[in-house]
């Protein structure tokens, strides 16, 4: 038993990018197929390019840092709970790993969270939704 968990723990990353992969090649696969068929049944040029203009929309919009770094914060505060209600334990009578590595993983992740809360503050917030609302405002 004690063998197969480094291969459990090198595997299981591979395995969850693969799963990534495959589904997003089957999500974009199937919406491509969707855009074909719809294309097809529309005759109107400008009903098809604001279709594909409304679909380019959704890839132009920049990720929220203050959402991804209360997200990241919070994983790293889970991290070290799990290390103080038990990981730890785990971690020093199975793996051999001290506790403090726990502990400074956890404050590792973090602070990377704080970083990306800071950097959504610095940045401005969605520029592409920003540029869209002032140009919608030009138009009219």
């Amino acid at each position: 038993m004690e063998f197969l968990m480094p291969i459990f723990v090198v595997l299981m990353p591979v395995l969850l990018v693969w799963v990534i992969f495959a589904y997003n090649t089957k999500s974009e696969k199937n919406k491509y197929e969707t855009i074909i068929e719809v294309s097809k049944n529309i005759k109107d040029n400008e009903e098809i390019k604001e279709i594909l203009e409304s679909l380019t929309e959704i890839k132009k919009s920049s990720t929220d840092f203050r959402k991804t770094g209360l997200i990241t914060i919070f994983v790293g505060i889970g991290l070290n709970a799990l290390d103080y209600y038990g990981l730890g334990i785990f971690a020093q009578e199975l793996l051999g790993i001290e506790s403090d590595i726990v502990l400074g993983i956890g404050l590792l992740v973090m602070f990377i969270g704080i970083g990306q809360m800071l950097a959504g503050y610095i940045y401005p917030n969605q520029p592409y939704e920003i540029n869209k609302a002032v140009e919608s405002f030009e138009n009219k």
